[in-house]
């Protein structure tokens, strides 16, 4: 190894040591996410689009209205609610899952953004 290569491997470890444990999960989402998702910080109400990144939490309500499974997905670059109606449980969503989804955009009435009813496809 060149002693150039070997100052610039120790520069990015340098670097890397450096940046905050959540900038570096953010930018390894941003590289694992599908080329044609939408970035979650430029989603908007009332939009068709395609999401990609890592689940944060997964809820299964059950608690006296219909039952539903609510999933946060985060990307590195904000989040976004996902929410299936009517399910008790969905196979394979746990917290750390990979996945990109597909649906409308609402906003909730505490301002938050979700999409109901997804369709999903689960990443290795």
């Amino acid at each position: 190894m060149a002693p150039a290569e070997g100052r610039a491997g120790l520069r990015e470890w340098l670097r890397r040591l450096a940046v905050p444990q959540q900038e570096l999960f953010a930018a390894e989402v941003r590289r694992e996410s599908d080329a044609d998702a939408v970035p979650l910080a430029d989603l908007e109400a009332r939009q068709l689009a395609v999401v990609a990144g890592r689940l944060r939490a997964v809820v299964h309500r059950t608690d006296g209205r219909s039952p539903s499974v609510e999933a946060e997905l985060y990307d590195g670059t904000g989040q976004v609610a996902l929410v299936w109606m009517g399910r008790r449980r969905i196979v394979g969503l746990e917290a750390g899952t990979r996945l990109v989804a597909r649906g409308r955009v609402a906003q909730t009435s505490d301002g938050r953004l979700a999409i109901y009813n997804p369709t999903y496809e689960l990443r290795p």
